[in-house]
């Protein structure tokens, strides 16, 4: 069967994507954007950095996750890490970023203390690393750990990286990490951010949360600016995950400009008359 992305709306749209689901032989972008695939976010976000760098001809890159709680998206990433290493040729390292022991303190109201609270999301440390198999756990505050990664680690270019932190001054934290020298990052990076969209009781808003964080983050940075991908919107069915890809774009990195798109002079010429 010859699957298309959602540009159309199929006769039933949930059995398309059950038939994508099951068919491994199938397009594996277009699998990840019906949603097709466990964590099909990450592994949106993953496959376009690894694009990105393939066209850069930059031969490795580097995924994060922010907030691994249980292990399950860290999972699902060397999974999609796997299989489109396999399609692209990008080699892809995989980073895991976590306390180790649940949920920090809440440091104020714009961590919403009455959605998050100390000791949430915990990780049985053992039981996750004894399943990983290619992914390092980076264990302890992120504050820290995300100084100590920049000065202490020598990473692939980091091109994907998804947020799950949940509160305001963690998100903000983690976010340091793009003060990094240029040379550790692809010149536009993908991102995800879990906690931006959410049911009534959570009421996430641009003034808490990770959507402040972004807020702060940009207001801070003239050279380096976050925001939604419109990429998605020219899909007629929309996943909840289509409005959790953000990008980052870093304006001064010495290779933002490099052409890579694949239009010519010739991309719009002029049409022939038929009647010529």
């Amino acid at each position: 069967m010859t699957y298309r992305k959602p540009t159309f709306h199929p006769a039933n749209p949930a059995s398309y994507r059950n038939r994508l689901r099951e068919d491994a032989s199938a397009d594996y972008l277009i699998r990840l954007l019906w949603d097709a695939l466990d964590y099909s976010a990450y592994g949106y976000g993953l496959y376009h950095a690894a694009d990105l760098a393939r066209r850069l001809q930059i031969p490795a890159i580097s995924a994060i996750e922010f907030g691994v709680a249980g292990g399950n998206g860290l999972l699902a990433l060397e999974r999609h890490a796997a299989a489109i290493e396999a399609e692209t040729g990008v080699r892809i390292e995989v980073w895991g970023f976590d306390t180790g022991t649940g949920m920090p303190p809440p440091q104020g109201w714009r961590d919403m203390p009455y959605r998050f609270r100390e000791g949430n999301y915990c990780m049985d440390v053992d039981k996750l690393r004894a399943r990983l198999t290619r992914a390092q756990l980076v264990l302890g505050d992120v504050a820290q750990t995300v100084q100590d990664f920049l000065t202490g680690q020598t990473p692939a270019p980091i091109g994907f990286v998804a947020f799950d932190l949940d509160y305001h001054s963690a998100t903000l934290q983690a976010l340091g990490l793009f003060e990094g020298d240029h040379a550790a990052f692809l010149p536009r990076c993908q991102l995800y951010f879990d906690n931006v969209i959410g049911y009534e009781l959570s009421s996430y808003n641009r003034f808490v949360g990770e959507l402040a964080a972004i807020e702060d983050f940009n207001a801070a940075h003239d050279d380096m600016k976050i925001a939604p991908s419109m990429a998605l919107h020219r899909f007629v069915i929309a996943r909840r995950w289509y409005h959790q890809i953000y990008l980052l774009h870093r304006f001064a990195h010495p290779a933002y400009a490099t052409y890579v798109s694949g239009a010519g002079p010739q991309s719009l010429a002029l049409k022939t008359d038929e009647a010529e």
